[in-house]
């Protein structure tokens, strides 16, 4: 057998789920960990789709989710892999990097309005 660079190294591995990892992790679950302490959060959800992975949080157990983290490995060239989508599907925050995108948490002060 030879190591010929033009010859195929044989089947390619099959593309599993995107999921986060430590880092990815350890940044969300901080923030997270300090919404849970306000009263502002209650519940979170992890998934790992084909194209994405989400990491929802809720208000309250049998909600919608309130925001989504979402990591999009696709877009990392273009507008960036990572986003916050609030209510209704609107897009607050997205880039490259996730410590940067995670700050729209910072800058808010959310209350509920009635």
């Amino acid at each position: 057998m030879s190591m010929d660079p033009s010859s195929p190294a044989g089947p390619l591995p099959l593309a599993g789920p995107i999921f986060f990892d430590r880092r990815d992790l350890d940044l969300i679950l901080r923030v997270y960990g300090r919404m849970v302490a306000q009263g502002e959060w209650r519940d979170y959800a992890m998934v790992g789709h084909k194209d994405l992975a989400e990491f929802a949080v809720f208000r309250r157990h049998g909600d919608a989710p309130a925001y989504r983290i979402e990591k999009r490995p696709a877009l990392q060239a273009r507008q960036g892999q990572w986003a916050v989508i609030g209510e209704g599907g609107i897009v607050l925050k997205r880039g490259r990097d996730l410590a940067q995108v995670l700050r729209v948490f910072d800058s808010r002060r959310f209350n509920v309005v009635e």
